[in-house]
């Protein structure tokens, strides 16, 4: 595996210092042949992350990637980086943001009392907002402000409950600014997450306890389950990954203990589904589906939405959804054919991604190389073009001001993904609109 260079990948210096380290080294470096793969869900250092958005996409290069694409939880601040980036390297990209909502008006319906793909909370969803127009960054930023600070407020009190068990085990607290917030980019538009925190605990946890066979057991002492996947790691003293596999077992184990549920910070579903239609942008409803295994342990076994996912998809296209997001190698084959049907029988753009957050993940997805991934890979080229053209001409949206119909969506993502193609082989994004409006 490459070491990432340093200056790409220093949260220190600027995104123009960032891009210019990977100028210099895209110029000389090696890199492996094209893949047909893309992943258009990687989180940067604007959410939690260890990686910045130069250095994502250079992970992704290195992979063989096509496309990639950022999606920081209420954030844009990695999107035009992202963009440069990928323009760089000679890859298509796709930007965007994640959040979460109250699916229902006033979380008071028949999805109000379902954990839908949230394993922290009944009734709230993720949602992303991809293929955002470059001149609509502002306004996001703009709309998603108060939320992050709301989600602040909200994560500082959960990390005065996390001190408090540390006290209580006799552990050193930690600082909530210097090892929580400062670690962050909230200065720089970043968002504040769950992992932030658990990030912070699991360092007092490793410095309290110390590393190997002492962690094990002052975690088993302090409630902790470990999965047996992960026991070997949290139990290797020399893992270089050590805060990473521990900051995942708190989030799947034990943050339920300290979790304040969101209020004022979450808008509602529809919320956010007019302001991405708004700003010429998809919103996307994160299939989840029912977990048996997670591949980076941070989820546990749990039911999700598949015993009324048809029930589900209705209130989607209720709500004006357009597009489904989901995960290939998170899912069974039964899974992924259920919610490909459910996609075209309403109508709904499909957009494929693996939630990157932590080191021990590739950024390959293999399985989008089988030949029944074909439209996945479509798609993604599809919304290349989509956010390239609708920067330079709002009325290039792939999707149109109405609901297509699964015939019309073909047609579009047939038209539009050899336009992305172009964009990633260099082609002036203005020629390629002229030629859009002209078809």
């Amino acid at each position: 595996m490459h070491a990432t260079h340093d200056a790409t990948n220093d949260v220190t210096v600027s995104p123009a210092e960032r891009l210019a380290a990977l100028r210099e080294l895209a110029s000389t470096e090696t890199f492996p042949a094209w893949e047909v793969e893309s992943n258009n869900h990687i989180h940067t250092c604007y959410s939690f992350s260890p990686y910045t958005p130069a250095a994502a996409a250079l992970g992704g290069r290195r992979a063989g990637l096509r496309v990639v694409g950022s999606v920081d939880h209420d954030s844009i601040g990695a999107a035009d980086e992202m963009t440069q980036a990928c323009r760089i390297l000679g890859m298509g990209s796709v930007t965007g943001f994640e959040c979460r909502a109250f699916f229902e008006e006033g979380n008071d319906g028949p999805f109000a009392s379902r954990k839908l793909n949230n394993p922290d909370s009944y009734g709230i969803a993720y949602l992303t907002v991809q293929g955002v127009p470059a001149w609509a960054r502002e306004k996001v930023a703009q709309w998603l402000a108060p939320k992050r600070e709301a989600r602040l407020r909200r994560t500082l009190a959960m990390a005065e409950a996390a001190n408090e068990i540390l006290t209580s085990l006799g552990l050193a607290p930690f600082d909530p600014q210097a090892d929580m917030v400062d670690r962050s980019q909230y200065a720089n538009g970043g968002g504040i997450t769950e992992r932030h925190l658990l990030a912070a605990m699991a360092d007092a946890l490793i410095k309290g306890f110390g590393r190997g066979p002492a962690l094990v057991e002052g975690l088993s002492g302090m409630g902790v389950t470990i999965p047996p996947a992960l026991a070997g790691a949290l139990g290797d003293a020399d893992n270089p990954h050590l805060m990473y596999d521990l900051l995942g077992v708190l989030k799947s184990e034990y943050l339920d203990r300290i979790y304040i549920q969101p209020t004022d910070e979450l808008p509602t579903a529809a919320e956010v589904v007019a302001f991405a239609d708004s700003i010429g942008a998809i919103a996307a409803y994160a299939y989840l589906g029912d977990v048996a295994a997670s591949p980076t342990g941070d989820k546990k076994a749990e039911k999700f939405e598949d015993e009324f996912l048809d029930e589900l998809f209705e209130a989607l296209e209720e709500r004006g959804f357009r597009a489904v997001t989901y995960m290939p190698p998170r899912n069974t084959p039964e899974q992924l054919e259920r919610i490909h049907e459910l996609a075209v029988r309403h109508g709904m753009l499909e957009i494929s991604g693996v939630d990157i957050n932590q080191p021990r993940q590739s950024f390959n997805c293999p399985e989008l190389r089988r030949p029944e991934f074909a439209d996945l890979n479509e798609a993604t080229w599809a919304m290349v073009a989509h956010e390239a053209l609708s920067t330079v001409d709002p009325e290039l949206h792939i999707l149109g001001s109405g609901r297509l119909s699964p015939e019309r969506l073909a047609e579009r993502i047939a038209e539009y993904a050899p336009l992305g193609r172009a964009f990633a082989d260099g082609a002036d994004a203005a020629e390629l609109a002229e030629k859009a409006s002209r078809a």
